[in-house]
This record gives structure tokens, sequence and C-alpha cells, in this order.
């Protein structure tokens, strides 16, 4: 039978690139893990690094039993963490991480369901870019990531992908802005102040995108990482700027701005990005379930303003 002892250390050395650096990781000495690897290798007749001096290499072996091994850990981290949110007589914990670019309201509507469920949920929130984000959710530290795009490719973090849903984009001004828009939607934007979403947001090439294909080329002022920051900026009549129309309204309400128009041809996507190939964890699954339901919901039956329609 395989020893999972000799497995780990492999996997250990493969992920760290080498023995010294595993062995720091580890707490035990290079000798020992040396000989663990070489009772690995006689155990599977196959040798798996190619050694030069102190280099190590994965060899075509190597690769294939550390495809193996990521597999393995991965599954026994997710039966660590199922156990571990097995109820025992304290409120189960639910550990979220959300990408610095989703808006926060977005991201607390997301995230709410979670709050609804039967007894008290502890909710611990956390926030940065998806690469640190998917750094904790590799070791367990998180549950859930909320983010605007699935796990980036060429990084190697085991996860999966759950599309939560999407939504059309809102453009918002401030009441003295609107006043100086004159034409139908969209093309009241040409030569107006914008505000963009950062470059880390996927929404902004699309937006960009969309503005080309409408032959629109308004006077970008500004671009903002913090969605929060932007909507300060166009409160105080800077610029225009998008929100997901699902929260078109609440933004109305709580900046005291005013909607030119929506559009459903640039679509703003959610995703939860777990451990979990199938969702075990009551917290997760109410989120994912309840999301995709609320986006739809949300959004104002006159997504887009038709034609004929004025801003003066």
């Amino acid at each position: 039978m395989l020893n999972y002892k000799h497995l780990h250390y492999f996997w250990v050395v493969a992920k760290e690139g080498g023995v010294v650096r595993a062995s720091e990781r580890l707490n035990i000495t290079p000798q020992t893990i040396s000989g663990q690897l070489s009772l690995l290798e006689e155990q599977l007749g196959e040798t798996l690094f190619d050694r030069t001096g102190r280099n190590m290499t994965l060899n075509e072996t190597g690769r294939l039993v550390l495809s193996y091994a990521d597999e393995i850990f991965s599954l026994g981290g997710e039966l660590v963490e199922m156990v571990h949110n097995l109820p025992k007589g304290r409120p189960p914990v639910f550990r979220v991480g959300v990408t610095d670019v989703v808006p926060k309201s977005i991201a607390y509507r997301l995230l709410a369901p979670a709050l609804q469920l039967p007894g008290t949920v502890k909710i611990i929130c956390r926030e940065g870019s998806v690469k640190s984000l998917l750094a904790d959710l590799a070791v367990h530290q998180i549950d859930l990531i909320i983010a605007d795009s699935p796990i980036p490719a060429g990084v190697s973090v085991r996860g999966f992908n759950h599309l939560l849903g999407d939504c059309g984009l809102s453009f918002m001004a401030s009441p003295e802005l609107m006043r100086t828009l004159d034409g139908d939607f969209p093309q009241c934007l040409k030569g107006q102040p914008l505000m963009l979403p950062g470059e880390r947001t996927e929404i902004r090439g699309k937006l960009l995108d969309w503005f080309d294909g409408q032959n629109i080329h308004p006077h970008i002022i500004g671009e903002f990482d913090d969605s929060a920051l932007m909507k300060a900026f166009g409160r105080a009549g800077v610029g225009i700027f998008v929100v997901p129309t699902p929260i078109e309204k609440e933004v109305t309400e709580q900046f005291g701005v005013e909607s030119i128009g929506q559009t459903d041809e640039v679509r703003d996507y959610f995703y939860a990005i777990s451990v979990e190939r199938k969702i075990s964890h009551p917290a997760v699954a109410a989120v994912t379930e309840a999301a995709r339901d609320w986006l739809i919901s949300e959004e104002p039956a006159h997504r887009s303003k038709k034609p004929g329609k004025t801003r003066r």
C-alpha cells in the first residue's frame, strides 16, 4: 500500500522546488526528506526527479505522480474542511474572501443568504487581490472567494469556479451633469466626462469595446479600483460612472445620482471560487443557490433605454 507520508514529502518538495526549501517548510532535516523520497521511488519502482548535483527537476513520471498528489491532498483538505464545519454546539464559521474589485453592495447582497441559514452563522470577510485570496483558499484559510472572473489562467491553485450570475450595467450621473446631456442614450455619452473601473476589473475592457462598437468616444477623466470612491466622485459631479444594474436603485438613493440609461450588451459576471467540486458547506451552498435569482430579480424591467428616449 502506498505510504502517503512519503507522498506528502514528495509533494512538498515538488511544490517548494527543492529539498532544502521543503525541509524549512516541514521543519525536518533535508536528509530525512531525501530518505523518504528514496523510499517512495523504491516503492513505485521509478525515479521521480532528474538529479544534477543539488538540482532536482521533475521527470515525466514525477509530473504524473505530482498531478495525482495534487488531487489526493486537495481532496484531503476538502475532507478536513467538511468535518470542521459540522455543527458542534457553536456557531459555524463562514470564511469568505472578496476580491477588491467587486462592489461592496454586490458582495453584501451575494453573501446575505448565508446569514439567513437556521441558527447562527459567524461570517469572517477578507478583502484582497484574487491571487492573494487564492493563496488563502489553497491552504483552507477561507471557504469561498467572490470574484468578477474565474481563476486566472496560469494560476496553479486547485479550485472550482461556480458562476453566480451576470447582469447589465447602468450609467449614472449627478443631477447637475444630467442637465448637460443631450440626445438619446447611449449617444448622449459622446464627449462627456467618464470615470472607468480600474484595469484589474474584467468589465473595463468590455466597456471600452462597447464604446468602440457604438462609435462613442467619451472623455475618460479617471480610473478607480475602488468602486465606492468612484461613486463619491460621481456624486460630486466629476463624471459619469457605471454600476451593476441590480444596485442602480440603491446607488441612486444613497448617492443622490440619477440613471442615464442601462445596457445589457455589456455583462458583469460574478463567480464563487471554492476548493469543492461539489459544494457541501451550507453557507457556500446558500450563496450559490440564491445569487442568480437575486441578480435577475433586481434588474429593472426597463434595463436599456429604448430608442427615442432623450436625456436633456
